[in-house]
């Protein structure tokens, strides 16, 4: 049996959605240290010490900072990853996520 979109001379049109994009972001608390925060950011997001120092001061004096934006599970993961490293020191060190709008 022929497929009479084939013989017809036109190919189903395929459409491929972009994957949504989320935001991750740092929130600022009172007791993670800075460095410490900083190495968090160089290990979990491959910053530059300069980056990671102005993505930190960010959060400080804003309350939350955009660290970067990923496929949503790529962002999530990395949120978690970075969030379970304070965790294991002891702060209250936070990322989380949103969708990039």
């Amino acid at each position: 049996m022929h497929d009479p979109i084939t013989i017809q001379g036109t190919k189903p049109e395929l459409r491929t959605e972009r994957p949504k994009l989320h935001k991750v972001l740092l929130v600022n608390d009172d007791f993670t240290p800075r460095g410490f925060v900083v190495r968090v950011l160089r290990a979990e997001f491959r910053m530059a010490e300069e980056q990671a120092g102005r993505v930190m001061m960010t959060a400080h004096q804003r309350g939350v900072c955009v660290v970067a934006v990923f496929p949503k599970d790529v962002a999530e993961e990395k949120a978690t990853a970075a969030t379970d490293a304070g965790r294991r020191e002891g702060y209250p060190l936070l990322f989380t996520t949103e969708p990039e709008e």
